[in-house]
């Protein structure tokens, strides 16, 4: 007997099939894909569309359309070698950050090892993304993160007009004190604190002097200055005088003020290249060695006149300065003292 066939949207089954005799054909699924990433002398076999599902990530962007312009190439094996300078233990947190959206921070890890990985492969670090069971260091990275956003901000509103405000007046190098909102600086004109305050540049902003209480938010400061290309960085509290306290009367009838110190934050820093190089022209005076005997010299020959130091001077006067002229020598002649 001829089976009869039915069709329904395209696809056609048998009469047996339809009765239930026989199960219908199954479409053919085709195998996804797999790719192998060695990470740290370890193999790990994943789906690339994990990857994939992530695209502002660094394995998202590998295994993108990346991938099919040959910007992600694999070693003679076939396997792609990702993620230098990680751990095998910190990628199995990262391989379930992208099948759960979760970083799980096992114990034994430090967090500050995953916070890097997560830097290098361009993973969100905050609370929505990792659990750890050591809030403390959980918490510092956190910390660490806030405070380099809020000093962009005293960087750009507070430091770099002090800065400019120093280089418009011919300085290399800028010294900064910051005082509380509500700080009075009262100097005596006539007898101001002889400690070179004067060319302090003075910032008042109690939230910069509240930034600058924990160490750690210098060290985070610091950090970005050096970023920005800045030199000799230098973070610390250091005593600032204010106003007057008292006037004490010397012999002679000198008066000597002496002035309220309060610890306050400081930032100094330079913007030169050249670090403790001096350009001054130095001028270095040796003195000659005197004959006492002409008589017995000339018997055993013509002496040589010690050589007349030159003058170190800057390049650029040695390039503007005109050509020495040579003089001709008499080796009879004594030279002179300087």
């Amino acid at each position: 007997m001829i089976p009869l066939c039915f069709s329904a949207c395209g696809a056609s089954v048998t009469l047996d099939e339809a009765r239930g005799g026989v199960d219908p054909p199954r479409p053919l699924t085709p195998r996804r894909e797999r790719v192998t990433l060695v990470v740290d002398g370890t193999h790990f076999i994943v789906d690339p569309a994990l990857f994939v599902a992530h695209p502002d990530t660094m394995l998202g962007r590998m295994f993108g359309p990346a991938r099919q312009h040959n910007f992600t190439r694999p070693n003679a094996k076939g396997e792609y070698e990702v993620a230098e300078g990680i751990g095998a233990s910190i990628f199995r947190v990262i391989l379930d950050f992208y099948r759960g959206g979760l970083l799980q921070c096992p114990e034994g890890v430090p967090v500050a090892e995953l916070r890097e990985a997560c830097d290098y492969l361009c993973i969100n670090f905050d609370y929505s993304t990792v659990r750890c069971r050591d809030l403390s260091a959980l918490l510092h990275e956190l910390s660490n993160d806030g405070a380099r956003r809020q000093f962009e901000v005293f960087l750009e509103e507070l430091v770099v007009p002090a800065m400019v405000s120093s280089a418009q007046e011919g300085e290399r190098e800028c010294h900064i004190v910051v005082l509380l909102d509500d700080d009075i600086v009262d100097w005596d004109q006539d007898n101001p604190p002889p400690m070179g305050e004067e060319y302090s540049q003075i910032l008042y902003s109690t939230r910069l002097y509240r930034f600058f209480k924990y160490i750690e938010n210098r060290d985070v400061a610091k950090a970005l200055l050096k970023e920005r290309g800045l030199k000799n960085i230098r973070i610390g509290v250091e005593g600032y005088p204010t106003c007057k306290e008292k006037v004490k009367r010397r012999p002679g009838g000198r008066s000597e003020v002496i002035y309220n110190y309060v610890q306050r934050p400081f930032i100094q820093l330079s913007w030169e290249k050249e670090e403790g190089k001096s350009r001054h022209v130095d001028f270095q005076c040796v003195r000659s060695k005197s004959v006492p005997n002409l008589t017995a010299t000339l018997e055993e020959g013509p002496v040589r006149p010690a050589a007349t130091p030159t003058p170190q001077v800057d390049e650029l006067d040695r390039l503007n300065g005109p050509s020495p002229q040579m003089r001709p020598s008499n080796p009879f002649s004594r030279p002179k003292r300087i």
